[in-house]
């Protein structure tokens, strides 16, 4: 479960060093271990409010399969979804979600809602708080460097 959590942490560290808010997806086939999806925020490279980690990931696996359902797969994402990327888990029918940090602000699998808890045709497993340290840090390094950056320029 780590070693897919820590994949995830790389793809975010990748977000990071473009100047992205930094989270990492990572899709897997629970049969066979295989990754059959990646993704980390663009938001703002691509100037596309789509472009979030989860979005890209579910994304990259629907063409690995070649279908818009993906049983059989896990999720894992250093950021708690937002509402947006919930409703493509839910639509997706990605059997589990394991995320690191909490998103107190947008998260909705728990922390300002629970949209896996409404009565939609398909609710995942979550799993809370892999590697949540780790998830942590990188975003609150990336925001400690983003106020310093933007007190340069006041």
């Amino acid at each position: 479960m780590c070693i897919y959590m820590k994949r995830a942490i790389e793809l975010a560290k990748i977000a990071f060093n473009l100047g992205e808010v930094p989270v990492g997806a990572v899709i897997v086939k629970k049969s066979t271990g295989e990754i059959i999806g990646e993704g980390y925020n663009l938001r703002e490279t691509e100037k596309n409010a789509l472009a979030h980690a989860e979005i890209i990931a579910i994304n990259n696996a629907c063409n690995t399969l070649g279908g818009w359902r993906l049983p059989d797969c896990a999720l894992y994402v250093t950021l708690e979804p937002c509402p947006m990327c919930c409703g493509a888990i839910i639509n997706a029918r990605i059997d589990d979600v394991y995320f690191g940090a909490y998103d107190y602000k947008s998260g909705s699998a728990l922390s300002v809602q629970n949209m896996f808890e409404y009565p939609y045709n398909h609710k995942p497993n979550i799993t809370i708080g892999i590697m949540q340290q780790e998830c942590s840090e990188i975003l609150s390094d990336f925001f400690r460097e983003l106020r310093k950056h933007q007190k340069k320029f006041k």
